[in-house]
């Protein structure tokens, strides 16, 4: 298959991602992990059918857009009220201690600040989808638990736009002068500022009506291309203004989601949102190279694991400094662990920035995909291992893991039983074989 889509390459693409996402949700996992999957496959480094994702990289900016624009307008800032202050101080001391802990490796390994800080924001991020997802698994949507846990992913998505200033402002600052940082600080000033104003003023009065909603009420084919325009001309005039369309996109939909055409404007969004959605997870799958995770898949799965580690000891500590229970803060903890899917967008602008190289961009790729496949396995675990703390004596790996999977430690035991015996008889034929004469 060649670089330029075309319709067979696009049914192609539309059917597989369709398939792996379908297959992933039969697995109690995210759809958007299918379609990385899906993307990883057709990908030069699976079968090779698509050998760059340059036919489809404006439909994933679009995706992008499309989905900060339906985050905002599902964004309830009254409701979000109830929890803004511990889940604004929440969010903000996670990126702090990120950037703080990169800063601090960078150090140590040579790093330039761009690089610390591009990686700081991205590993400060959880996953929105996931975390919903994995919330509504164990049950806790309802609970004090999960709406802080929503709390939190909420106040993070807020902050995506000022990063996003940040990153894509850095290419502009490699070998600026020093009044650079000060027109920086005030882009950074500005869009913050504008965007707690329009919560503050949306917040504080009844639903909207905007100018047009009365003329499109009857026109239900205008309605979806009314909306979408308004999010694409918000995104353009904050581009074109110096700040990143991400931000407009994301202002239009607060504005359309405190407004009295919230409810249809979703409805008549979501369908074309999700297939730019599907198309932005596809496209970070075929930026993925599977030949280098193979060549790098211990440290993959080391700075995985110790990523996993260290969110969730830093969440739990977090919440917990804010006073919140230990139960709490331990099932908050544990559904952000994983990385965010707003940190492929980040990664991407830091490689567009020169803030990091290729292979640092692979790398964040490569461990963000993987930690986004093993986060429902890992809140699994850590809450069987929350479950037996009261009674716990570690007596060893083989009986600690047949406490925390005693179906599959038997299963594996079975199996292994099954190897051995296959084994033995395979060994006992050949000596057969080799006694006669």
């Amino acid at each position: 298959m060649h670089d330029v889509l075309t319709l067979n390459s696009v049914t192609l693409l539309i059917v597989i991602a369709l398939g792996c996402g379908f297959a992933l949700m039969r697995l109690r996992q995210p759809a958007i992990v299918g379609y990385i999957l899906a993307g990883v496959v057709l990908g030069p480094g699976g079968l090779g059918l698509i050998h760059s994702a340059e036919g489809i990289d404006l439909f994933a900016e679009l995706g992008v857009l499309l989905l900060l624009f339906v985050i905002g307008m599902e964004l309830d800032l009254k409701a979000f009220r109830n929890v803004f202050r511990i889940a604004l101080f929440c969010a903000g001391l996670q990126s702090a201690v990120a950037i703080g802990l990169t800063w601090g490796a960078g150090s140590l390994l040579g790093w330039s600040f761009e690089r610390s800080l591009v990686l700081g924001f991205v590993l400060s991020l959880s996953s929105t989808a996931v975390g919903i997802k994995m919330l509504a698994e164990i049950g806790e949507t309802r609970t004090h638990a999960g709406r802080l846990t929503m709390g939190v992913l909420i106040a993070q998505d807020l902050l995506i736009i000022p990063m996003l200033v940040v990153v894509q402002s850095l290419g502009s600052a490699r070998g600026a002068d020093v009044g650079f940082d000060l027109l920086l600080a005030l882009k950074l000033f500005a869009a913050v500022a504008v965007l707690a104003g329009v919560a503050v003023v949306l917040t504080r009065r009844e639903r909207i009506e905007l100018p047009w909603s009365r003329h499109l009420r009857r026109q239900p084919d205008l309605a979806p291309l009314a909306n979408i325009a308004f999010c694409f001309v918000f995104a353009a005039v904050s581009g074109y203004i110096g700040l990143s369309p991400s931000y407009g996109a994301f202002l239009a939909g607060l504005i359309l989601g405190a407004s009295t055409d919230r409810r249809a404007a979703i409805f008549f969004t979501s369908p074309v949102q999700s297939l730019f959605l599907m198309i932005f997870f596809l496209s970070v799958g075929l930026l993925i190279d599977l030949g280098f995770i193979l060549e790098n898949l211990g440290v993959i799965l080391l700075l995985v694991f110790v990523i996993l580690v260290a969110k969730t000891a830093t969440n739990i500590g977090i919440l917990h400094f804010l006073r919140e229970p230990w139960d709490n803060a331990f099932i908050a903890g544990l559904v952000m662990a994983q990385i965010g899917e707003f940190s492929f967008v980040l990664a991407k602008a830091g490689l567009g920035a020169g803030a990091i190289d290729r292979e640092t961009y692979q790398l964040a790729l490569s461990v963000i995909a993987l930690s986004l496949v093993v986060s429902p396995f890992w809140l699994a675990t850590a809450r069987r291992i929350h479950g037996l703390r009261h009674n716990f004596q570690f007596t060893g790996v083989a009986a600690t893991a047949e406490r925390l999977y005693p179906g599959a430690y038997a299963l594996a035991l079975r199996v292994w039983a099954a190897l051995r015996t296959l084994a033995v008889s395979a060994r006992d034929r050949l000596r057969q074989r080799r006694s006669k004469p």
